[in-house]
């Protein structure tokens, strides 16, 4: 149903054109180029078939893995009952 000016499809149109947007701004975000051959953190040799898969990687796998489990924590229980999310 159109509104206003906007045709039939603008909605989805304009949601499709964000979703693009933001996949293309998180790509330039990225690490590029051949990576590292030791871990930043722990100075763990990184192996050739990773920095083949993650291009400028700088962490070994151990310390990937860690750094990902600290940034997901978010301190809230999203699964709880209502109750739990409102305290």
């Amino acid at each position: 149903m159109a509104t206003g000016w906007a045709g039939d499809d603008a909605v989805h149109e304009q949601i499709d054109a964000t979703v693009k947007d933001a996949v293309e701004r998180a790509r330039r975000q990225l690490p590029a180029g051949p990576g590292r051959e030791r871990c930043e953190e722990c100075d763990a040799p990184i192996p050739a078939a990773r920095r083949r898969a993650v291009p400028g990687v700088c962490l070994c796998v151990d310390c990937q893995a860690a750094r990902d489990e600290q940034a997901s924590f978010s301190g809230y229980n999203r699964r709880g009952s209502k109750d739990s999310q409102l305290r």
